[in-house]
């Protein structure tokens, strides 16, 4: 007798990635946040120059996901929804920084390996959330949450590129 259930390895749902981006969120804006609001959306020079270079680094995974597409098109049709999230993503950071301006994403550091080509993405998609997450502490407010709410959100795509 068969099996009701498919066999073999099977990625995060829809739901389990929304709710642990959920979770991870309100763990990041609980830690990268201060006690006064307005305090919190008064960005300073430093905080200002830290968030254009997470501009940059989310221009950089737009291009992984062009260079990975392009490296492998049936990767590229596999994860043409993340592709479309990073990009999203790069917007709202975009017009939350200020003085960024929309320019052409940023190229990636070297072309992906044909064989290892989803390896490379997974890696760059990795890098970002990591320089996210990091930046997340040095922000505050709504700028603080947005950084967690991409980290988290790049984070799951790593989950569903392993």
């Amino acid at each position: 007798m068969s099996s009701p259930l498919p066999s073999g390895p099977r990625g995060f749902s829809r739901r389990t990635l929304l709710a642990a981006s959920a979770a991870g969120l309100a763990v990041l804006a609980t830690g990268c946040t201060s006690s006064s609001a307005d305090e919190r959306e008064k960005a300073t020079t430093q905080q200002a120059d830290e968030l254009g270079a997470q501009v940059a680094v989310q221009e950089t995974v737009v291009s992984a996901f062009v260079a990975a597409g392009a490296a492998d098109p049936a990767l590229a049709a596999e994860v043409a929804d993340l592709a479309a999230q990073a990009d999203e993503q790069l917007a709202r950071l975009r017009a939350a920084a200020p003085g960024a301006s929309a320019s052409a994403s940023a190229p990636v550091a070297g072309a992906p390996p044909a064989p290892g080509t989803r390896g490379w993405l997974r890696g760059q998609v990795a890098a970002a959330a990591a320089s996210h997450a990091t930046a997340c502490l040095d922000q505050s407010g709504a700028r603080a949450a947005l950084l967690g709410s991409i980290a988290a959100g790049l984070a799951g795509q790593d989950g569903r590129l392993a």
